[in-house]
This record gives structure tokens, sequence and C-alpha cells, in this order.
């Protein structure tokens, strides 16, 4: 855990330079930008709430990919997955009529099992056919935002009458996500998904399983372990948090499918779950961390004239130091904590 976190926090830092030699390069003030970027996503409580309203999507997607790639499944279906969810939540919001205690879980059980039946598609011809989960889902992915699109298309089914732009009809009352305070419920919806997956994942006999597996499937096979059942829960249960995911952003505003809706929030959760290692925890912050920069891009720019696309520069260098500076970050944790011990060991043996 500790060579975890020191490697985090070591690539953060070497990014953060790295990111500030950039903006020195041209000309800009990197300690003004840095300020204002972190001021305008977590400077008080309501740029706080905006930061962590962003992040769920970010946090969602991100722990179905770490869940999937930690398990063995290559499942990089969350785009698509993420818009059957939204598009499941907005349907029934459109023509179910339900009081609030019903219509929220309604819509949120139902964003889940549309990310689950779209990641079942690939689980299903993986079982049937032996198709490779890694080039279905990609392909599923298209075809989510071709059959998205098509629905609230000016003259599709599930579009606004009299709109100018593609969207669908604004979901009933009741399935909105309220605010608490500067908050949205969307925050607590996420908390407790993340509890959930969490415990699963970390505390159960089937979370220890698919663990396992992704580790070793043969050992995990040899061992007992059903890999092809494990396989399908996986798909699904991560199919889910993609769905969720795009539920709750329907839910939490714009309150409708627009056309557009998922930008790049899925593929930066794939993102996110590389750079932290598939790990649960990592994940989350990485989430919030990601959020922070997404959120205070546009302040940063506002204050300091610094484009906000150097975010996305910013978010590559994360990845490329991250991902590239672990091993040998890890390497020289180790050694630094066996010089350590060696000198301890060597002090009370020189006592004695």
């Amino acid at each position: 855990m500790r060579q975890k976190l020191f490697s985090s926090l070591s690539g953060i830092a070497l990014a953060l330079l790295l990111g500030a030699v950039i903006m020195r390069a041209e000309g800009f003030n990197p300690f003004a930008s840095y300020q204002a970027l972190f001021t305008f996503s977590l400077g008080d409580a309501d740029k706080l709430a905006t930061t962590l309203k962003n992040s769920v999507p970010l946090i969602l997607t991100g722990l179905s990919a770490s869940v999937a790639f930690a398990s063995g499944p290559v499942n990089l279906g969350q785009p698509g997955q993420f818009l059957m969810g939204a598009l499941f939540a907005t349907v029934a919001g459109v023509y179910l009529d339900l009081p609030v205690p019903l219509m929220i879980p309604t819509l949120i059980l139902l964003a889940m099992l549309g990310g689950a039946l779209w990641a079942g598609v690939a689980a299903g011809l993986r079982r049937a056919f032996n198709m490779s989960e890694f080039i279905v889902t990609l392909m599923l992915n298209s075809l989510a935002d071709l059959f998205t699109v098509w629905m609230i298309n000016i003259g599709g089914p599930l579009s606004e009458k009299g709109a100018f732009s593609p969207q669908s009809p604004p979901i009933a009352r009741a399935g909105g996500l309220p605010d608490l305070g500067a908050f949205n419920v969307n925050i607590l919806v996420m908390a407790l998904a993340a509890a959930a997956i969490w415990f699963i994942f970390s505390r159960t006999r089937a979370g220890y399983e698919w663990r396992l597996s992704g580790q070793n499937s043969l050992f995990a096979r040899l061992g007992g372990c059903d890999i092809d059942r494990n396989f399908v829960m996986v798909m699904l249960t991560t199919g889910a948090l993609a769905g969720l995911a795009g539920g709750l952003l329907v839910m939490a505003g714009p309150h409708r499918f627009i056309k557009g809706l998922g930008a790049n929030y899925a593929w930066d959760g794939i993102m996110i779950a590389v750079v932290a290692n598939n790990g649960l925890i990592a994940t989350m912050l990485y989430g919030l961390f990601f959020a922070a920069l997404q959120t205070g891009a546009l302040g940063m720019e506002l204050v300091t004239a610094v484009p906000s696309e150097f975010i996305l520069v910013l978010q590559a260098i994360i990845v490329l130091v991250s991902v590239a500076s672990r091993g040998y970050l890890s390497a020289l944790l180790e050694r630094l904590l066996a010089r350590r011990l060696s000198r301890r060991q060597l002090s009370v043996i020189s006592k004695q």
C-alpha cells in the first residue's frame, strides 16, 4: 500500500512539474495557473460540489474498467454501456409516472440493466463463439453511439417534438436527482455503488475468484473456480457500473438524453483505471483528481490565459509518467526501505 501511494504521488508530482516547465516555456506563470486551476475546482463549497458531480461518471466508469481488467476480461465497452444506461433511464423517465420514492430507484436499476445487457452481448458472444470481448466491446461502442443518436434524432422514436437539435423529451420531475445544499444526490449514489463494488471485490468469495482469475486463470481453474461463470458475472457487473454512470448523468442534469451526452467520460474512466493500476481506491482518488483538473480548466484560462486544452496535455503527461515510472519508483522505494531496515539492524547489533 505504501509503495503504491508513493508511486502515485510521485508520478503526479513529476507530471505537474513537467506541466509547469511546458507552461513556463510558453510564457505562462505556472504557479498562478495551478493556483487558478485548483481555486476554481476546490476553492469553496459550490466549486467542490461541481467537481464532485463531475467526478461521478469518471469514478464509476473507472471502477468498471478496473474491476474488469483486474479480473481478466478486457472490457473496453464502457462508452457504449454508459450510453445504453443513459438511454434506459431516459426512456423510463419519459414514459413512467411513479412517485419519487419509486421513480428514482427504478431509473437507477434500469440504467444498470441497460449497461449490463450491453456488456452481456459481448459476454454471450464470447461464450457462444469464443469471440474476443476486446474486439466486440469496441464494436459495440460504435453501435451504441449510432443507435442512441438515431433514437433522439429529429423524427426519431425518442426525439422531442419541435426541438432544433437531437434530444429526447425531459424525464419526469420525479426522476430527477435532487440537490442537498450545493451537492447533488448523485454523489451519494456513486459512493454507495463504489462501497458495494469494493466490498464485493475485496471481501467476498466471488471477488476473490475474480481477482485470482485475473492474476492466473489456469491456477484459478485448477483450484476449482468456474472461469466461464466468473467471466460473465464480471462483464455484467462492470457493464452495470458503466450504465449507472450514464443514468446518473441524465438524472442529475440535463434530465434528458442529448447528442454528445457521453462526451469522453468513459474513455477518461478507462484511462484512470490504467493510471491507477486497477486499484479500486486509487481509481476513486484519481477520478476526483482528474475531475478537479477538468473542472478548473476554464477558470485557469480566464485568469491566466492558459488554454483549457492544456489540461488534456497535462492528463496525457500524468498517464505517461505514472505508467512509465511505476516500476522504477516501486523498486526505488523498496531499496530505500531495505537500506533503512539494514541500518536499524546494524545499529541494534552494534549496541549489543
